[in-house]
């Protein structure tokens, strides 16, 4: 049996594990601070905008496929 794979496993699953524990205190930081909310109304921002982006590109394409059926 390969013991390369089960060790390399263990190792990325032993970095994952510290980048999630780092995660948690930068969130209990932010909250700490008041600034959660913050991260909070950014990511909010950029969802809308993302979903007025699409939904305008959606009727530009539908009135550009209008035009070439109407050709």
């Amino acid at each position: 049996m390969n013991m390369k794979k089960p060790f390399s496993l263990l190792t990325i699953l032993l970095i994952f594990q510290g980048f999630a524990q780092a995660q948690a205190d930068n969130a209990d930081f932010m909250r700490s601070v008041g600034k959660m909310y913050v991260v909070y109304g950014v990511i909010v921002v950029i969802f809308v905008a993302l979903v007025l982006f699409l939904i305008y590109l959606d009727r530009r394409l539908t009135k550009l496929e209008n035009q070439i059926n109407d050709q």
